[in-house]
């Protein structure tokens, strides 16, 4: 019933109330990348969602477009802009995914979407977690986020698939409030984000 039903009406509820709750910083947040970015504060992105189904992730742009001589990206160190190193800090970057949610996209909580190349990539097992919504927050995210490899980050969706319940998921969300107040696990070890998920042993 509530994997089926309840999570989604708990998520309409909680999202839409956040939302108005939290517009005040969202348009401050806005303006102030506004002004960073010298152009667009969003950052949208095909993801697969429920059953690989793609939709448009929305959060804030906290890395500029500038590119070498030649016209590639600067690596991610450098584009990140020094708002957009705060605004990530303090997981305010992750406001706009809110809209995913009311949207029907996202859930508050569930596996992190990821980008759609790693589809081919995953084995059997770790594609199940695309049996239900992808989350804003997740099991993973609550135990290690960026710092615990792609396998341990893929087994721990694939838990929270098989033990999906109301509980498990007021655990979750309490658990995140606790770690963006003390800022855990922003970056992997060696990244300001996360390094590429190349194949199952990658």
């Amino acid at each position: 019933m509530y994997r089926h039903l309840g999570k989604r009406v708990i998520d309409l509820i909680l999202s839409v109330s956040i939302f108005i709750l939290l517009s005040p910083l969202f348009v401050v947040v806005t303006l102030l990348l506004w002004l960073a970015n010298q152009g667009s504060p969003f950052f949208l992105q095909l993801r697969p969602g429920k059953d690989e189904r793609l939709f448009y992730i929305i959060k804030f742009k906290t890395m500029h477009d500038k590119k070498d001589p030649d016209g590639n990206l600067l690596p991610d160190a450098e584009r990140l802009t020094k708002a957009g190193r705060f605004i990530r800090r303090t997981s305010l970057d992750e406001i706009p995914q809110l809209l995913n949610v009311i949207k029907g996209d996202m859930s508050l909580v569930g596996p992190r979407p990821l980008l759609p190349e790693y589809l081919a990539r995953y084995n059997e097992q770790q594609k199940r977690r695309h049996e239900v919504r992808p989350g804003i927050t997740g099991w993973a995210q609550i135990n290690g986020r960026n710092r615990i490899s792609w396998e341990k980050k893929f087994e721990m969706d694939v838990w929270y698939v098989d033990h999906l319940s109301l509980m498990t998921d007021i655990k979750i969300l309490f658990s995140t409030i606790k770690k963006v107040v003390v800022r855990e696990g922003i970056s992997s070890a060696t990244s300001v984000t996360m390094e590429p998920f190349t194949g199952e042993h990658g």
